[in-house]
């Protein structure tokens, strides 16, 4: 069952729509994995771009039943970018975005949270708790579960734009603890930046091939288990992001 509803941001002052997938068998309780740009997973009716994750279709195929909870951004100017942007950066195709990741964290944490786990049949404990998120969502997945890794155990990043900051979520990934039980999805596609002559080769020199990689290794060091996905032909578009369904939720609730 996919519940879509109003929800007010008071760390953004804001209204920023749930999409909310609900098993249709079992009484629970249940994990909760929670995603960013929720217009854009379930259905392409709602998607951005007319093409969606395609995650309720999935769902209904995959043999673990779990609350999914789709959080919308907003859609005017660069407040998407602005609310998915956790440090201060100065990429041209960033300019005019503020850093507002952390209050988005708040909202999704101390509201969003709080009101799933109430409303639902959830486990709330940090161990049946994950998150996920494409481009620059995959940039908030990733830096949600290094700053608040006491709340998540599993994260989904998916062709993050971890580039446009990684000096320092690299710094705080270094002079922070993590749970030993955290698991980090991490991948990208060999076609996100244009055609390549042999993807098998020159996708190793990608900035984003060694954001990943240097990203996972990193979380090793600390103890936690990662995995870094190269998808041969992937671009960076919900329909290529559909084909990684399986494997990410399959290692991140093994």
């Amino acid at each position: 069952m996919l519940l879509k509803q109003d929800f007010w941001f008071d760390s953004l002052g804001a209204n920023r729509p749930l999409h909310i997938r609900v098993p249709d068998e079992g009484e629970g309780p249940f994990p909760v994995m929670y995603l960013f740009d929720g217009h854009n997973l379930f259905r392409d009716e709602d998607a951005t771009y007319g093409k969606c994750w395609g995650l309720d279709a999935f769902m209904s195929e995959w043999g673990k039943p779990m609350i999914l909870v789709g959080i919308e951004c907003g859609h005017v100017g660069d407040e998407r970018l602005s609310e998915y942007l956790p440090y201060p950066a100065e990429r041209a195709w960033l300019r005019g975005a503020q850093p507002m990741g952390d209050l988005t964290m708040q909202g999704i944490l101390f509201e969003v949270k709080p009101y799933i786990d109430r409303v639902f049949r959830t486990i709330p404990f940090r161990e049946c708790t994950g998150i996920g998120g494409s481009s620059m969502g995959g940039l908030m997945a990733a830096y949600a579960v290094l700053r608040y890794n006491r709340y998540f155990s599993k994260a989904a990043v998916l062709s993050p734009s971890l580039g446009a900051v990684t000096e320092d979520y690299w710094k705080e990934l270094d002079e922070t603890e993590i749970d030993p039980d955290t698991r980090v999805y991490l991948s990208w596609g060999t076609l996100e930046a244009g055609k390549l002559k042999n993807p098998w080769v020159e996708d190793r020199r990608s900035g984003m091939y060694r954001v990943c990689a240097g990203t996972a290794e990193r979380f090793r060091r600390k103890g936690a288990q990662a995995m870094t996905y190269c998808q041969i032909g992937g671009k960076h578009c919900e329909a290529d992001w559909e084909k990684q369904n399986e494997i990410y939720m399959d290692w991140l609730w093994a």
